[in-house]
């Protein structure tokens, strides 16, 4: 399964589908194939690997991969009748497809008469898919909040002045997070105070192969000569407030990763409105006190309403910090 894994992890970490990975072992357990899917249109995991056998040559063998396989069809066929028509043994998955279409594949594999083992490394495989699966079953895409900040919470001056509060370290980490995503997003109030171009960009000012497509969440106007205009990939422009709509288009145009990197009053109502799976804060050694916080209004009145979270990772970079959270479900969220 861990080598299905590494497989995996050769397609595309953006866009709808997932990245899965396949081994077929013979009846001795050695390694006769192995694929992995490289984007949508393209054969899915199993039947990549299966292509490289000859005919009849998985009759009997054992299919590891990394999750349960489809049951429908779509730009391709579904995976389960694959493996059924090749006649293979034993199915042994790690992550159950969440998908209302394209699961199922497991229960269709077990009438066949094919043995069906699930949640091999399943706690690896779902840090591994992550981003994927929240998209898959909550119908959305997943969401970061970044923010950057000085040790005691102010992304800004109290006249405002907000540049370089991280040093190079932090802030080239962001462009690589940016690259990693498949948009970002701020609001419309960042666009007209810093004008930012929102493109992701190397040590020395070059963009980033892969772009994130700009996003500005708002009612108010945005001048025609800002920087995001410039962007590789036009703008969208989201003209609500309500960031259920917001997130809901972005998960019809094909979004699976979300960057949200506006100020305090979008980030914000992101974290009020239940809508962040993982924050990406950045802090700088200083202190510079006044009103310029990171978070405004999150709807916590009484320390029992605080939003609790996870650190899954404290990284330095340079002499600022990099921390990786995740929010704590209540228990009504868990219920």
């Amino acid at each position: 399964m861990r080598t299905a894994l590494r497989l995996a992890e050769g397609g595309p970490a953006t866009g709808v589908n997932p990245r899965v990975g396949c081994v077929i072992l013979d009846a001795e357990g050695r390694t006769i194939a192995e694929g992995f899917h490289r984007g949508a249109g393209t054969a899915h995991a199993e039947v990549d690997a299966l292509s490289s056998l000859p005919e009849g040559g998985a009759r009997g063998a054992t299919a590891v991969v990394t999750l349960e396989p489809c049951n429908h069809w779509g730009l391709t066929g579904p995976c389960s009748e694959a493996l059924i028509a090749a006649g293979v043994a034993r199915v042994v998955y790690a992550v159950a497809d969440p998908g209302r279409h394209s699961s199922g594949g497991a229960e269709r594999l077990r009438e066949a008469g094919v043995e069906v083992i699930g949640g091999v490394l399943a706690d690896e495989a779902e840090r591994f898919l992550g981003d994927w699966l929240t998209a898959a079953r909550l119908g959305r895409p997943h969401i970061t909040v970044k923010w950057a900040s000085t040790l005691d919470g102010r992304t800004a001056a109290a006249d405002g002045t907000s540049r370089w509060i991280t040093g190079a370290a932090a802030r080239q980490r962001v462009h690589e997070q940016r690259e990693a995503s498949d948009a970002i997003v701020v609001g419309t109030g960042t666009v007209l105070a810093d004008d930012p171009s929102l493109t992701a960009r190397g040590d020395a000012g070059e963009l980033l192969p892969k772009q994130p497509t700009p996003v500005v969440v708002g009612t108010r106007a945005v001048p025609k000569d800002a920087a995001v205009f410039r962007h590789p990939h036009p703008v969208i422009f989201e003209g609500t407030h309500d960031l259920h709509e917001v997130v809901a288009d972005l998960h019809q145009r094909g979004f699976r990763r979300v960057y949200v990197e506006g100020g305090p009053t979008l980030a914000s109502a992101f974290v009020a409105a239940g809508l962040v799976d993982e924050f990406a804060i950045y802090l700088a050694p200083a202190l510079l006190g006044g009103p310029k916080l990171a978070l405004g209004d999150i709807g916590a009145d009484t320390i029992g309403d605080q939003r609790k979270l996870r650190i899954l990772d404290v990284e330095r970079l340079g002499v600022d910090l990099y921390l990786r959270a995740v929010p704590v479900p209540t228990s009504h969220q868990e219920a």
